[in-house]
C-alpha cells in the first residue's frame, strides 16, 4: 500500500496529499510530527529513497541552524536528530513498496504510484 508521510501545515505536503487523493489510489497517511518514525522506520525510508540521511534533512529549519549546522555528524547522529526533531524531516515522503520519493514537486509522486509491489 502507498504511504505518505505528511505534515498538514506544509503547503507542499498538502499538495502531495491532494495529488494522491486525485490519483484514485488507496493510501495511508502518516502524520509524522505526531506519529514519529522509529529509527528502523526512518532508516527504511532513507534506504527506499536511496539517499544519505543528510539529504532528508530540512536544512532551512531554525532548529537545524541552531543545533546542528556545521557540526560533523555521522549518519546515525543525523537520523537521531530527525527522530528527536521530526520537523527536520523533508516532506512529503511517499512510499510504495520498496520505492519512495520526496513529493516536491507533487508530480514526483507519479513516478511510483503505479508501480506494482
Amino acid at each position: 500500500m502507498i504511504k505518505i508521510y505528511h505534515n498538514s501545515r506544509c503547503r507542499k505536503s498538502r499538495e502531495g496529499l491532494a495529488f494522491l487523493e486525485n490519483s484514485g489510489k488507496k493510501f495511508e497517511v502518516v502524520n509524522y510530527l505526531e506519529d514519529i518514525p522509529t529509527k528502523d522506520e526512518l532508516k527504511n525510508i532513507i534506504n527506499c529513497l536511496d539517499i544519505k540521511p543528510i539529504n532528508l534533512v530540512r536544512k532551512s529549519e531554525a532548529i537545524w541552524k541552531e543545533k546542528f549546522k556545521n557540526m560533523p555528524l555521522s549518519d546515525e547522529e543525523i537520523i537521531e536528530a530527525m527522530i528527536a526533531y521530526p520537523k527536520l524531516i523533508e516532506r512529503p515522503i511517499i512510499i510504495n513498496g520498496k520505492s519512495a520519493v520526496i513529493g516536491r514537486p507533487a508530480t514526483n509522486i507519479e513516478s511510483i504510484i503505479n508501480k506494482n509491489v
